[in-house]
């Protein structure tokens, strides 16, 4: 699955609550854009990709009252797609690349807590969901969290390799730091997940934490670019660290997809 073109003009955009750096919230916007792949599983229509959903928004389904704001796209892009506006529900992939918590008042920046509610919120509509643990998603308690993962349309990735309507998805989740805090593990053990992926050679790789771009302003990690590069012909999916572009192709080929606050509809050229 090669990624042709990015749109730059949203297609729909949802405006939210975000912590503020310096304190308190601030209103943002999450955009909705429209990208065209060379090829998708003939069983699919669409593949949407998301991260990085930290905020709380006005929920229509529930009377207007404040949610997170992954469960609130869950369901209006559900809304889209019973309209037409977007490809059937049912016949459209999500791929969620990690941290989607805020807390209940949007006022605390890097707030870590449950995010199973949006998780259930897509797979209630879509055909299947897949993806990442970030560095502030939990899942419950050990009970809940194996209860979780036992979902059967519902694929948390971290170390392996699923296939959903003929497309290989590789996950590894959280990022790399200081073992000791919540979701971080040393570079050593975060590069050998991603090594026993990549040599399943998936198709797309969808990572929280993800790869720098040489040459440009756009971070991300050096080490995971170097693990990820000699495979040209892979997507990476990513969060973590805000874009200004969605899309690089590295050197190699490799393309870097990055949803850090944005989401993307791929669907095939021409439809």
């Amino acid at each position: 699955m090669r990624i042709l073109s990015v749109e730059e003009k949203p297609l729909h955009e949802w405006w939210y609550l975000n912590a503020s750096p310096r304190g308190g919230t601030r209103a943002e916007r999450l955009p909705l854009l429209g990208g065209q792949v060379d090829a998708l599983p003939k069983d699919l229509d669409a593949v949407i990709a998301l991260s990085d959903l930290q905020g709380m928004a006005p929920h229509a389904v529930k009377g207007g009252a404040a949610a997170l704001l992954g469960e609130v796209v869950a369901d209006e892009l559900a809304m889209m797609c019973k309209a037409g506006t977007l490809p059937p529900a049912n016949r459209t992939g999500i791929i969620l690349a990690g941290d989607l918590f805020s807390n209940d008042t949007a006022d605390e920046r890097g707030a870590s807590g449950d995010v199973r509610s949006v998780w259930t919120a897509f797979a209630r509509y879509f055909r299947w969901v897949v993806g990442v643990a970030g560095n502030h998603d939990t899942f419950g308690g050990a009970g809940e969290r194996e209860r979780f993962l036992r979902q059967p349309r519902q694929k948390l990735l971290d170390g392996e390799v699923v296939t959903q309507d003929g497309l290989s998805v590789g996950g590894v989740s959280y990022i790399i730091g200081r073992p000791d805090k919540l979701n971080r593990r040393e570079q050593s053990a975060q590069l050998e997940r991603i090594e026993e992926v990549m040599l399943q050679e998936p198709q797309v790789l969808v990572l929280h934490e993800g790869p720098d771009a040489p040459g440009t302003r756009l971070r991300g990690n050096a080490v995971i670019r170097e693990a990820v590069e000699p495979w040209s012909k892979l997507l990476v999916i990513c969060g973590h660290c805000h874009w200004d572009v969605p899309l690089v192709t590295l050197a190699s080929g490799t393309q870097v997809l990055n949803v850090d606050a944005r989401a993307v509809i791929l669907r095939r050229a021409g439809a």
